[in-house]
């Protein structure tokens, strides 16, 4: 246990890079993504934009192991890469919550983890200050507002001290207030060590928070740059085209 009360990732090995390599995905005699090869490294936010359909969030599936690429492979590089199910996670656009009180979601996914029963409730509860959740650490979980359920999905995810955290549009359907929170929490756990890996469709967001950025388009990845040299001045016309807020055929 770390002094956060969550499970340490001092002491264990590492499981990146992550490398993709000729990733395909064919579903309904369409080929969805197409020989998709790229390489995740520790360090900033990895930001995958493109416009709808382009296959951003099929990408992260896969990666994180929810799907099967059709062909290609996708392997965890790193010292402990056999065990990197369990030190790598995903929050989605809609979270899931349980029928359970605040505190208890997350530790619910401590208990997922062995973290031991004794622990528990202490270690949900400062992963819930950090989160600015502390004061609805009893209310069910059911009843949060948009943006508290998103902050409370990320607050589970962190409790486990993740490498890898796969966010896909996290704040797609939330006001501006609940956007800023959870991309401050975004950045908090991030501070902490965490690699994201994120999609998003708002450009404003990923200028706030990438570290570098990968274009998809029609399933294939188009361009990948550092996001100051992306937004500066991206080597694609379909990137060019979509930072214009073109639309793409």
């Amino acid at each position: 246990m770390s002094e956060s009360g969550s499970p340490s990732s001092s002491g264990r090995g590492f499981i990146l890079p992550l490398e993709l390599e000729g990733v395909c995905f064919e579903a309904g005699g369409r080929r969805l993504l197409d020989h998709v090869s790229m390489r995740i490294d520790a360090g900033p936010p990895t930001i995958i934009l493109g416009p709808n359909g382009a296959g951003k969030s099929l990408l992260l599936r896969i990666a994180h192991a929810l799907l099967q690429a059709t062909s290609g492979s996708v392997r965890w590089c790193g010292s402990a890469a056999a065990d990197a199910r369990r030190m790598q996670t995903m929050v989605f656009q809609r979270p899931l919550v349980f029928r359970r009180s605040v505190s208890a979601n997350v530790e619910y996914a401590l208990a997922l983890h062995a973290v031991p029963r004794a622990e528990r409730r202490a270690a949900a509860l400062r992963v819930l200050e950090k989160t600015g959740l502390a004061a609805l650490a009893r209310r069910s979980a059911r009843v949060l507002s948009a943006g508290e359920q998103q902050r409370l999905a990320l607050a589970r995810a962190w409790a486990i001290e993740p490498q890898v955290l796969f966010l896909d549009e996290p704040t797609a359907s939330l006001d501006p207030a609940a956007t800023r929170a959870v991309e401050d929490l975004i950045s908090s756990i991030v501070e902490a060590g965490t690699k994201i890996v994120m999609t998003t469709h708002d450009l404003g967001q990923a200028r706030r928070l990438a570290g570098e950025v990968a274009f998809l388009h029609r399933g294939r990845l188009v361009e990948r740059a550092l996001a100051s040299d992306f937004f500066a001045g991206p080597k694609s016309r379909e990137a060019d085209a979509f930072l214009k807020g073109e639309l793409l055929s």
